[in-house]
């Protein structure tokens, strides 16, 4: 069983303006949030809800961004390989279907015959369109006015209702508040939610199969349901692991809020609009403390250098959500000891594709850039699948 956690502050640059220096973090005094914990056993029974309806996604592997993280970091990670969750396998393209189907698996009779209400900037309004669909419940998904439209499309090929409103996320929040309101709609969280976060978290006990020892694992983090439906399902079971967040460093809600000891509304401003979250929630409060070990900030150009390498390299397209875990490996930014048996979580790839070539051309250069050319010119990739995927 997992040790209650004593929250630190990660190595790193000062994020927005008004936030605190990352060196000057401290602990959080929570309160009363702090039995808003979900339970490995919740996360188990979750997983078995889930088995057959969701996709067993495989785990990848890559020598090329093992060599770079050596190049840029002087630590040989174990298995001369970088292992990678490949959530953007999954259906609808990101992790958000296990959440949505635990959540709308969860709906009482009288909620499923009105209808669900959800805010999403895309891959969350994508899976409960999917989860709605498939259960027979009609599905309302409010975005912010400039959600990418390959997003926006793919929720109504769901069948779902899409309402585009708002510069940004927390202007969207207040008008779903207002149709759930008018409506009589339930409203299902996109990430602060029992079984949002338990859903996740069987995405974490199938890396633990696929890796039994592991060391580290690195996850992006908006509002925290996946990080903490991770983590909290790697360490009640391996309590040695270590597992880290990253987060963009104009969109850091849940680091904000551990800081402080309280959720905080910021006007999340990233490239990776899928880690846009306007604040964070009682329940990834509470449990980012106990099971997250560091939060990391990356600005935009870093979290593009992780989707370059991915395309380079791996051939794998991510969103820029998607790469921000294995930007925060390659640029030195996790804390690693030799040997060490490293994954990061994918966590999506719907990426607008119009747009991958400005994407590409804003990637950061990895750091020891020589150094790590050298490396790069010298492999021809082989991504493998560490894990295949059974059964598809």
């Amino acid at each position: 069983m997992a040790k209650r956690r004593r929250w630190r502050s990660g190595g790193g640059e000062a994020a927005a303006v008004g936030r605190p220096s990352r060196h000057q973090l401290a602990p959080a005094i929570l309160g009363g949030v702090t039995d808003k914990i979900v339970s490995l056993e919740r996360i188990l029974a979750t997983r078995a809800l889930l088995a057959g309806r969701v996709h067993r996604t495989p785990l990848l592997s890559s020598s090329t961004a093992a060599h770079v993280v050596a190049a840029t970091s002087d630590v040989a990670i174990g298995n001369g390989r970088l292992f990678a969750k490949a959530e953007q396998l999954q259906k609808t393209g990101s992790f958000k279907v296990r959440a949505a189907l635990a959540r709308i698996s969860a709906l009482r009779p009288e909620q499923r015959s009105r209808g669900v209400i959800t805010l999403s900037a895309g891959n969350a309004g994508q899976a409960y369109a999917w989860a709605g669909r498939e259960a027979g419940v009609s599905v309302v998904v409010t975005m912010p006015a400039g959600a990418v439209r390959s997003k926006v499309t793919a929720c109504l090929g769901y069948g779902a209702e899409v309402v585009l409103y708002g510069a940004h996320v927390g202007e969207t929040w207040a008008r779903m508040e207002e149709l759930r309101d008018e409506r009589g709609l339930t409203f299902v969280h996109p990430f602060d939610d029992p079984d949002v976060i338990a859903g996740n978290g069987s995405a974490g006990c199938e890396i633990l199969e696929d890796l039994p020892d592991i060391d580290v694992v690195v996850v992006p983090v908006g509002g925290g349901g996946l990080a903490c439906g991770v983590a909290a399902a790697l360490k009640e079971q391996r309590g040695s692991v270590r597992v880290y967040g990253v987060e963009p460093e104009r969109s850091n809600a849940l680091s904000l809020a551990i800081t402080t000891g309280e959720i905080v509304r910021i006007d999340p401003l990233s490239v990776a609009d899928g880690l846009g979250a306007p604040f964070a929630g009682e329940w990834t409060l509470a449990m980012g403390r106990r099971y997250l070990d560091d939060i990391v900030l990356l600005d935009d150009p870093t979290i593009l250098g992780g989707l370059r390498f991915a395309a380079e390299r791996m051939k794998q397209v991510l969103e820029p959500a998607g790469a921000a875990a294995l930007a925060a490996v390659l640029y030195g930014r996790i804390p690693l000891c030799q040997g060490e048996r490293v994954c990061v979580v994918l966590s999506g790839g719907n990426v607008e594709t119009s747009r991958l070539g400005e994407l590409l051309e804003a990637a950061a250069p990895l750091p020891r850039s020589q150094g790590a050319e050298r490396v790069l010119g010298g492999i021809g990739e082989e991504v493998e699948a560490a894990a295949p995927l059974p059964g598809s």
